[in-house]
């Protein structure tokens, strides 16, 4: 019998006591789970850590720190020497020439005291062919270095790796600990990490309230990343508001996005990249949305494997209204602070959040929401989620849940499968109280209870009812319950009508302002388009769907070209001339989702 369930907030100060003992490499539905690293200075409990005190404020005695340092070896000193390697030996107080140096011999902890020099003399291994040769055959040795290099330089080991960078040191300190608080992270937002961000920004990409464009920093880059990184560690650095502009949506709306300035969008890059380094040890399986390395594909496969290999009989479609508007800073900026303990961080954080929009030349202020659109959003909003669903969803389904439970969440999209109803009808009541306590709710009309799985179409016919199982749609692609041609269970997966429909409508346009293009220039045009749409919705079982995809392609491209010249039609035997040379056929792209989820998930925890 499983223990009584105590539905408990996310506000708490302990931001892992509202999730049981979690399974860290992959739940079934989430693959590895890939790490974080560690920071000049970390608090647990009032005290430092010895990672941290090594790598911390130095303000302390040098006696207290350990020899982390690059520079520095932690092995002790061999009197045996290897053939054809050079090994250390110890060096005697009579050829250091002072007496500070005979303790080196007997302890590495007196050379932590020393002024950066190396350690000892690095001595040949290699003996000459014989005993009597004159010195001039010997191997050359290493004399004493002038001081200690400035950089991170890696070790010389045997195994030629190099020693892990410092977020790679903050990755391993947020996997070990979970509890751990990191209090000095923005020193890692250096002018290298601000340079690399600059460079992973899109050239061509739309200019914030300030008009400046990626060519236009790039002229004087230099200047202008070592005065951002000034005015960012000085505390002078302000962010600027979002230009306001909507885009469509499939079912016809606008979705507003928010376009940041290129420099938000550097140090947003930048802080988003170290704070990953946590976040990502944090994150749990079932969590896919913009994440390194965990695409939509891999969503996809998770949901079909736990819907073919879980007693999985109900499915709950949920979608959380304006969930990007909805955000509430307050709570945010506390679940934040269960991990990120450095004011300086956080204070970024929250300059991003209130900076408001601009539209149409007014400024409005935003107390709730994070602009879509904006480099740090999608972490912002993965953190949130993270503490109000992930880890309340992960208890429920080990402590309260009498069936078995699958869930997968792509950014705002949920879907949870139960193995009975009463299951999946208490977790929808349940979840919207919780979602209204941190001012989220359920949309009424989009989030649907609908059964679904291997039994589906057999139980509908026992209850006495006609037609075919409902269908859910996740991440542009209709599920459906099918039979192979052995009349077992199939998960049919079509391309989404609706998106279908919208793109062709799009292409029409975009046709008409390109008809008077050399037919070379339309067609490869048309063909990038096509081989996109392949890439991603050419999956098993949808074949048919991007066969006609291709197909009204080329109807609405002899259309636009019929219309271009009043003179002449333009016959359809010419027509297939131009489709057969620049069209390309459309295939399957995809694995099926059990061997590519079994191929990711090789070696670790089954589907859950």
């Amino acid at each position: 019998m499983k223990e009584p369930y105590i539905e408990g907030l996310a506000a708490h100060d302990d931001p892992e006591s509202c999730t049981g003992p979690r399974k860290s490499a992959g739940e079934a539905l989430t693959g590895a789970r890939t790490g974080a690293v560690l920071s000049r200075e970390i608090r647990h409990t009032g005290a430092p850590t010895p990672l941290s005190e090594a790598e911390g404020h130095m303000g302390q005695q040098r006696q207290r720190e350990l020899p982390l340092s690059p520079a520095r070896s932690e092995t002790r000193r061999t009197c045996g020497h290897f053939l054809r390697e050079n090994r250390e030996s110890p060096a005697s107080p009579v050829a250091d020439g002072a007496s500070g140096r005979a303790g080196k011999a007997q302890s590495r902890t007196p050379a932590m005291d020393g002024v950066g020099q190396s350690d000892r003399l690095v001595v040949p291994a290699k003996s000459t062919n014989k005993a009597s040769t004159s010195a001039t055959e010997s191997t050359e040795g290493r004399s004493l270095a002038k001081g200690n290099t400035s950089g991170q330089n890696a070790p010389r080991t045997q195994s030629r790796t190099s020693a892990p960078n410092a977020l790679d040191r903050v990755r391993q300190v947020a996997i070990r600990n979970k509890r751990m608080q990191f209090t000095a992270l923005l020193h890692h937002v250096d002018v290298r990490r601000l340079r690399e961000a600059f460079f992973a920004l899109k050239k061509d990409a739309a200019p914030g309230v300030d008009g400046v464009t990626w060519e236009q920093y790039a002229q004087q880059l230099e200047d202008n990343l070592q005065d951002l990184h000034a005015r960012v560690h000085q505390g002078a650095y302000r962010a600027r508001p979002s230009r306001r502009r909507y885009i469509p949506k499939p079912d016809g709306r606008q979705r507003p996005l928010g376009i940041a300035s290129l420099e938000d969008k550097i140090v947003q890059r930048a802080v988003v990249e170290v704070l990953n380094a946590i976040y990502e040890t944090d994150f749990l399986g079932f969590s896919y949305g913009f994440r390194p390395g965990r695409r939509q594909h891999d969503a996809l496969d998770a949901l079909a494997v736990g819907i073919f290999r879980k007693s999985v009989n109900w499915v709950l479609d949920a979608d959380i209204r304006g969930y990007f508007d909805a955000i509430d800073h307050g709570w945010l900026v506390r679940f934040i602070k269960h991990r990120v303990g450095d004011t300086r961080i956080v204070r970024l954080i929250q300059k991003w959040l209130a900076a408001g929009v601009m539209e149409n030349g007014e400024w409005t202020s935003s107390e709730v929401g994070s602009p879509q659109g904006a480099t740090a959003s999608p972490l912002l909003a993965n953190v949130y989620l993270h503490y109000v669903f992930d880890l309340w969803a992960h208890r429920w389904r080990t402590k309260v849940a009498r069936g078995d439970v699958v869930i997968v969440r792509y950014a705002d999209d949920i879907l949870v499968g139960f193995q009975y109803r009463d299951d999946a009808e208490r977790f929808q009541r349940e979840l919207s109280a919780r979602f209204a306590q941190y001012r989220l709710e359920l949309h009424p009309t989009k989030t649907r209870l609908i059964a679904f799985g291997k039994f589906a179409l057999s139980r509908r016919r026992e209850r006495g009812l006609g037609g075919k199982p409902e269908t859910f749609n996740f991440l542009g692609l209709t599920h459906i319950c099918g039979r192979s041609r052995q009349g077992k269970f199939l998960l049919v997966r079509h391309t989404e009508r609706r998106r279908m429909t919208a793109k062709l409508h799009e292409l029409a346009r975009e046709m008409q302002k390109r008809r008077h293009q050399p037919i070379p220039e339309q067609g490869r045009w048309l063909s990038a388009v096509i081989r996109g749409h392949v890439a991603y919705y050419a999956v098993p079982t949808n074949a048919p769907a991007i066969e006609a995809f291709r197909t009204q392609v080329a109807r609405h491209w002899c259309r636009a070209l019929r219309r271009r010249s009043q003179r002449r039609r333009l016959p359809w035997a010419r027509m297939k001339r131009f489709v057969a040379r620049w069209l390309p056929r459309t295939h399957i792209a995809h694995p099926w989702p059990a061997q590519r989820f079994d191929a990711h998930n090789r070696g670790k925890s089954p589907v859950r």
